[in-house]
């Protein structure tokens, strides 16, 4: 799964012991040539001559062909409400993926926009993947350091500080641990809840080698919103997540969540521009609708660095503004689609208007 680069805005390392940086790019390129699904072939993505330049293998480098569009760049962050947070940070030591890898919604989220809903995204069990999807600059190793017993305490406790409205919790995939950190990621839930009850709680989580009952450790945590990102469409599965992901098995995990829990509220992300159709997005879309997923985001794939994946195509604005039309018409109960539209971005909002909805539909109901 995602989470420095693309789909994890605003995330909140709480590691203690640095990983020294000279090990970041051996590592990280290391595992990706290692996980690599050889079944792929130069034709599945259309026009591919690579590597681009700045690329090490195919299907990757920067294409001088496709250039980054004036939509894309955002003003700096400023604000009353992200000063706060962020000298509340600092004091707190806490290393923010937001700010290293410069998010373009920083600023939005954590001042809370028009709405005033503050949302920020913290992330759990340490900052080193056991995979190493294609699109993602989080650091990875086979054998990261264990979590720390007092994280969700201290978690919990910066959080109530903070006094955000919304928080997204996250995490790095664990395939070394055996519940996949899912008993870590509900005590977290379950102290943040202790602190603040009113606080609203959303998981995007990994999916766990599709262990079903670590699905449900987490569901019946307290949280407010399951989350689990899909990525991409059927086609592009192997080329941009790694062989322990997998689509089908996305799916189960999101239909899961669903079923084992009366109203639970289930989300998934799309990235747009890896070579994906729209066919392909259409159906992909459908398999979220066909397991009642309520709310989608979709945004624009942007590569971390030119060992990454190579962006196919800056997808228009206007073209974003079809897919949140097309995700409304086919049942979804939210959809946020937009070039800087990422996962947990104003998170907040979205489960807010959602459920103002909801509650308007049902009152109108009852009055007829």
């Amino acid at each position: 799964m995602f989470h420095q680069s693309l789909f994890h805005p605003c995330s909140f390392s709480f590691s203690s012991i640095p990983s020294p940086k000279s090990s970041y790019f051996s590592s990280t390129f290391t595992l990706r040539c290692q996980t690599k699904d050889q079944s792929l072939s130069l034709s599945d993505i259309p026009n591919k001559s690579g590597p681009y330049p700045g690329g090490l293998g195919p299907f990757t480098g920067r294409d001088p062909n496709v250039k980054k569009p004036q939509w894309l760049r955002q003003k700096a962050p400023q604000g009353e409400r992200f000063s706060q947070i962020k000298q509340s940070i600092s004091q707190l030591k806490l290393n923010t993926v937001c700010e290293e890898a410069q998010c373009p919604n920083i600023g939005e989220c954590w001042n809370g926009g028009d709405d005033g809903i503050a949302t920020a995204t913290i992330m759990v069990l340490g900052d080193t993947c056991t995979r190493g999807c294609r699109f993602c600059a989080v650091k990875t190793s086979s054998n990261p350091a264990p979590p720390d017993p007092m994280e969700p305490e201290n978690t919990a406790k910066a959080i109530a500080s903070w006094g955000v409205d919304y928080i997204v919790i996250t995490s790095v995939d664990r395939d070394d641990i055996p519940d996949g950190g899912s008993g870590h990621f509900a005590q977290t839930v379950k102290a943040m809840k202790n602190i603040k009850p009113e606080i609203m709680v959303e998981c995007l989580t990994s999916d766990f080698r599709g262990d079903l009952k670590a699905v449900e450790t987490l569901v019946h945590s307290g949280l407010d919103v399951f989350a689990h990102n899909i990525e991409t469409v059927k086609r592009l599965q192997r080329l941009v997540r790694d062989p322990r992901a997998g689509y089908e098995q996305s799916l189960a995990v999101l239909n899961h969540a669903k079923q084992s829990k009366e109203g639970m509220i289930t989300k998934s992300s799309i990235m747009l521009g890896l070579g994906e159709s729209d066919d392909e997005v259409k159906k992909t879309m459908m398999d979220l609708r066909a397991i009642n997923v309520d709310i989608l985001t979709l945004g624009q794939y942007l590569q971390p660095t030119p060992l990454h994946l190579t962006v196919k195509e800056y997808v228009t604005p206007e073209k974003f503004d079809f897919w949140k039309e097309y995700g409304e018409s086919i049942g979804f109960r939210y959809v946020a689609s937009g070039p800087l539209v990422r996962s947990s971005y104003r998170a907040g909002e979205l489960f807010v208007q959602t459920m103002v909805r909801e509650k308007t539909k049902h009152v109108e109901g009852s009055l007829l």
